[in-house]
């Protein structure tokens, strides 16, 4: 017997809410996941049961409401997830890019959903070695999950996190804790990117272009329509021949012509593709 009534109802109306904040579908196989993660802001709040808790978050919405969508999202990451992309990166888009803004000596790249910060950490990086010094090389690293983003600006891993990474990178990019079990990100690497809590589904304060967008492992969350929106709104701020980095298990229907597929779930905008 579970310790707090959980009713159809009650899945119902948190999986409405959760869709129409952020567009993720929370199917009828995400139920034990819903009430294992809700009970825990019941406790937190001391309430008895999820309807105490729904009308608790209708009439405490500024209080809750952040706290109630952070528990649903899920942020499963490492660094350097799904290796391809930054073999692309060093052999083909970097190269490009050295070419295609020799002018301007700018580069811009959006880890979209970002989560505790080892994608965008791990971009810095390869493009550190990448990039002369004198490019002026940024990342816009967002998340909705504000808990996420804390430990992400805050750069501190537990050694299992950083175990696989090279020495040679642990030791130029991060500085080990006296007893060896926590590494902490050096300022050089953090100055590269900047971390801001974003609802991909609301208006963008960024304008673009961008050179290279990562949204890795977020889109499988959405349903088809809330799908179709993302990438047309990818393409209008991607710079011209930008490219898009989707997730080893998310793929773009042949219907979104702003995008070329180059295979391994990476896409370039199209040339005749219209940006902001």
């Amino acid at each position: 017997m579970k310790e707090f009534l959980f009713t159809d109802r009650d899945f119902k109306e948190i999986a409405t809410l959760v869709y129409n904040a952020c567009g993720i579908v929370l199917g009828e196989h995400k139920r034990e996941m819903v009430y294992s993660r809700i009970a825990r802001r019941i406790r937190e709040r001391k309430l008895t049961d999820f309807s105490t808790y729904l009308a608790y978050l209708n009439s405490h919405k500024d209080e809750e409401f952040d706290a109630f969508i952070n528990a649903l999202t899920t942020n499963l990451t490492s660094f350097f997830r799904e290796s391809h992309h930054f073999d692309y990166l060093k052999k083909q888009l970097v190269p490009a890019l050295l070419v295609q803004n020799k002018e301007s000596r700018r580069v811009r790249i959006w880890s979209a959903g970002c989560s505790t910060g080892e994608e965008p950490y791990s971009l810095a990086m390869a493009l550190n070695e990448l990039f002369p010094s004198n490019w002026d090389v940024k990342i816009l690293a967002t998340d909705l999950d504000s808990n996420v983003l804390k430990k992400a600006h805050t750069g501190v891993y537990s050694a299992a996190n950083v175990n696989g990474l090279d020495d040679a990178l642990l030791k130029r990019w991060f500085l080990k804790s006296k007893d060896g079990e926590s590494y902490k990100v050096k300022p050089k690497l953090q100055q590269l990117i900047s971390f801001k809590r974003l609802n991909l589904l609301q208006e963008w304060p960024m304008k673009g272009p961008f050179d290279l967008i990562l949204c890795r492992n977020v889109v499988i969350y959405f349903d088809k329509d809330t799908k179709d929106l993302l990438f047309k709104r990818y393409a209008k701020i991607l710079a011209p021949h930008g490219h898009l980095f989707l997730g080893h298990s998310e793929t773009m229907g042949k219907e979104h012509t702003e995008f070329k597929n180059l295979g391994k779930t990476m896409y370039q905008k199209a040339a005749d593709a219209r940006s902001v």
